[in-house]
């Protein structure tokens, strides 16, 4: 078990104790005949102000919310391994896939989208491959999203070649999980043509994914007529995923929703597991003390 505030800053009230013993008080002018009956007291050896100080402590204790938590199983509770292995051919750069925006690119469409989705994914160990002719890694396996999503922006369509390597894509995706440590690995590939380029058959790198337990989800963007939607199919059926087909880019915005509840992200680091609030117990000292004081103050009132 750990122990922690919610709201830590507020600690910075107990820097005002000191005043309880060294701030000047108004008080109401006495009138004595003589000096020997007025005894003098000094703030350090009064009960009073001590009693008040630790009152005051207390709130600000029960202010700050202190909780303890069990940080265990956020240990051991990992992301996926995932990677967008996105088509950067020459067909990408098509134009009225966005019925918001008609001058938009297929290209554009899918990064923003893709965007989105990387947003969402808080705890994922995440990567990008982009393919045309050859596929590369744009960006390996990171848990800075933020960053990733920048990565996204520097890629252009054309820049791995005009032709369409589905094979080599996945391949690519699978070298690039391999640095991966989470126990769940899934890759989702984005493509609108068929496969007519690279070394590796997308039959043989499906195959490989299987044997390693990496689901292949796919998703075909633009008329089904564009794409292999069979081979897309395939793919995704024997890597025990799903096959998506995206005719516009609100399809596409609902696909990535859908694969986001598939494949859901683990909870955020820095939230705290087996959360329970001790608010309570300051507060009871609190009333306890009052209590006292009363009691104490009315006994010496009789």
């Amino acid at each position: 078990m750990h122990f922690s505030f919610g709201s830590p800053t507020l600690l910075v009230l107990l820097l005002l104790l000191p005043c309880f013993l060294w701030c000047k008080q108004y008080s109401k002018p006495y009138y004595f005949p003589k000096l020997s009956w007025i005894t003098r007291e000094s703030p350090l050896l009064s009960w009073e102000p001590w009693l008040k100080m630790a009152l005051f402590s207390l709130m600000v204790f029960a202010l700050a919310k202190p909780f303890v938590y069990d940080a265990k199983a956020n240990q051991h509770k990992k992301g996926r391994d995932l990677i967008l292995a996105i088509d950067a051919s020459g067909s990408m750069a098509q134009r009225g896939f966005d019925g918001k925006d008609r001058f938009k690119t297929k290209y554009e469409t899918t990064l923003t989208l893709s965007q989105d989705f990387v947003k969402k994914r808080f705890d994922d160990n995440m990567g990008v491959v982009i393919f045309g002719t050859f596929a590369y890694t744009a960006s390996p396996l990171t848990y800075d999203l933020e960053s990733l999503s920048y990565l996204l922006e520097m890629t252009n369509v054309g820049l791995a070649g005009e032709s369409t390597a589905i094979g080599d894509a996945i391949m690519q995706s699978i070298r690039t999980l391999s640095y991966g440590e989470a126990d769940n690995k899934a890759i989702v590939l984005i493509t609108d043509g068929y496969h007519n380029a690279g070394h590796t058959s997308p039959k043989a790198a499906v195959s490989k994914a299987k044997s390693l337990g990496i689901k292949v989800y796919t998703i075909g963007i633009g008329e089904k007529s564009d794409y292999d939607a069979s081979l897309l199919e395939t793919i995704a059926k024997q890597s025990g995923a799903k096959s998506y087909a995206a005719s516009s880019s609100k399809a596409l915005g609902e696909i990535y929703e859908e694969i986001n509840t598939l494949e859901p992200s683990a909870i955020r680091s820095e939230n705290y597991l087996n959360q329970r609030l001790l608010i309570m117990y300051p507060l009871i000292l609190v009333f306890i003390l009052l209590l006292l004081w009363v009691l104490g103050t009315q006994r010496r009132g009789i």
